[in-house]
């Protein structure tokens, strides 16, 4: 599919990638961009192209909801996530818990409510933010996050599958980290964000069902076929 003319919704747009991800699509002379968050409020409207939506990824009905207003999307951007820092064996239950309803089942959610809207354009494409993390754990911290990220990222195979045959393209972008206000504690090299953003949208228009936007992702992706010592050793 082209960006341009497109109409695209991003979640997390408020911010970080999830602002980036506007940014580009209006750059690419998307027609309309609803941009979604918890709070409305917090979204930067610069562009008469840009409609504010209030989506929850925790609150399915603010996700129904979303779907009927935003009824002429083709180009899904899920972005929204969460860090809660939970460790796999000390951290409360409840925190590991969040970080999978958030990113898996959450994103499950909107994909469920908007899979129909865009198969219903003829056309479209569905693209989820993942992680270098889905493939690998690394630093305390983070291995919450890692198993939340890595069921996401085969429920984004899964859909995949599931809508073979509808016109949907369904891709997966995975980064280590980018320069944003979720990643401020964390150290180590950070991409900009609005890389995230153009390297995604370039693959929608090139077909391509995963997009490797950084060189550790790029690194992690050709290990795991090896060693695992490579990673862990």
């Amino acid at each position: 599919m082209h960006i341009n003319g497109a109409t695209a919704l991003v979640t997390g747009a408020n911010r970080g990638i999830g602002k980036s991800f506007v940014d580009e699509l209006l750059k690419g002379g998307a027609r309309k961009v609803y941009a979604t968050a918890r709070d409305v409020e917090t979204i930067d409207i610069r562009d008469s192209r840009v409609i504010p939506l209030r989506l929850d990824l925790l609150d399915e009905v603010s996700i129904k909801e979303a779907a009927v207003v935003a009824s002429d999307v083709d180009l899904l951007i899920n972005n929204a996530g969460i860090t809660t820092g939970a460790d796999l064996l000390t951290s409360p239950m409840g925190e590991i818990r969040a970080d999978l309803e958030t990113h898996l089942f959450g994103t499950l959610r909107v994909i469920r409510a908007f899979a129909p809207v865009i198969e219903a354009q003829g056309t479209g494409a569905i693209v989820n933010v993942l992680s270098v993390l889905s493939w690998v754990a690394t630093t305390e911290g983070s291995g919450s996050y890692s198993v939340a990220k890595a069921a996401e990222w085969n429920m984004t195979n899964g859909v995949r599958v599931e809508l073979t045959g509808r016109n949907i393209l369904v891709q997966g972008v995975h980064l280590a980290g980018a320069d944003t206000d979720m990643m401020a504690g964390v150290d180590g090299p950070k991409i900009d964000p609005a890389n995230v953003a153009k390297g995604s949208l370039a693959g929608v228009e090139a077909g391509a069902i995963e997009v490797l936007v950084d060189e550790p992702s790029r690194f992690v992706k050709a290990s795991l076929s090896g060693d695992p010592a490579r990673l862990y050793g």
